[in-house]
Parts: C-alpha cells; sequence; structure tokens
C-alpha cells in the first residue's frame, strides 16, 4: 500500500481544534502518513507531534498549507470526502492502491475548485455527518482494516483486553 495523506481545509483554530485533533488522530490510527491543515495551528502540531512520539508510527503533521499548493505538489490521486460524491462503495475499487492518495476534508464548505481538482469526489453516506466519522469509514475500506491494531513501535503501547485499561511502557 502506497502512502495516505490529510488535507484539512477550513480549520478555525479558535473553533475546531477539537474535530481537526480528531481529523489528525484518526487518519493516524487508520494509516494515513500524514496531515496537512490549512491554517497555521502550532498548539495542534505540538499534540499531534506529541502522539507521534509517545505512541509511535510515522506521521507528521504541518500547518498553515494553503490547499492548491498541496494538491499542486502532490504526486498521486486526490480524493475528496463530500456529502455529493460517488458512493464510497462504488468509489473505491476506482482508487489505485499502488500510488499515494490525498485525502481532502474540509471544516465548512470548500470551494468549488476543490471537487475539479479531485480525481475521485467520494461520499460516505447521503446525510448530514462528522468528517471525522467519514475519513475513518473511508480509511477503514480502503486499508481493509490493516492499521488498526498494527505496532508503531512507540514508548507506549495499548494493549486490548476485555476489561481495564493496560498501557505498557517500552523499552
Amino acid at each position: 500500500m502506497s502512502d495516505i495523506w490529510i488535507m484539512r481545509i477550513g480549520h478555525r483554530p479558535e473553533r475546531d481544534k477539537r474535530v481537526t485533533t480528531h481529523v489528525a488522530l484518526s487518519s493516524r490510527a487508520l494509516g494515513a502518513k500524514g496531515i496537512y491543515v490549512d491554517t497555521y495551528d502550532e498548539v495542534l502540531e505540538q499534540n499531534i507531534r506529541s502522539v507521534a512520539e509517545r505512541f509511535g508510527g510515522d506521521y507528521s503533521i504541518k500547518t498553515g498549507v494553503r490547499w492548491q499548493d498541496a494538491v499542486r505538489g502532490f504526486q498521486g490521486k486526490v480524493v475528496h470526502l463530500t456529502m455529493y460524491g460517488e458512493r464510497v462503495d462504488e468509489a473505491l475499487p476506482k482508487i489505485p492502491r499502488d500510488e499515494d492518495i490525498m485525502i481532502i476534508v474540509g471544516a465548512e464548505k470548500v470551494p468549488p475548485e476543490v471537487y475539479q481538482r479531485a480525481d475521485f469526489n467520494v461520499s460516505v453516506g447521503n446525510q448530514p455527518h462528522s468528517e471525522i466519522a467519514a475519513l475513518a469509514i473511508f480509511l477503514d475500506r480502503f486499508t481493509e482494516g490493516k492499521a488498526l491494531y498494527s505496532d508503531r513501535h512507540g514508548k507506549l503501547t495499548v494493549v486490548p483486553n476485555e476489561r481495564g485499561k493496560t498501557v505498557v511502557e517500552n523499552p
């Protein structure tokens, strides 16, 4: 599987900090390589880097990146998650697994140019819902769930169990 990148459009630090944090955390947990965010947000960068450092994995974040610049320089396919796109089950077989992909996730109404620039406009359901949910469903299906329990070799490992919370410090 090639690399998966996220482009978050419309981040408003005073309003969207938790949502954008969860977009980043979900994408990291479900196999993405990193995230670009259009608005500069040093606190968001520090928080996500801290999680990656503690729990491992090769995940990067860069804020203050214009979506046009990120897409223009991207060598791969661009997937835009939107309620108005092709159904996820119909779109998935068409999206190559041997090329890098960039998934565009909007926080608010995205410019029409995003729809035109995207190689794939993909809907995850046709009802209003969270962009976090759409991203998680898309990534889980795209990666066939392979990232869910992969070991990222961090300082900490969460050990799933039926009851209790087990976190192991790694040597």
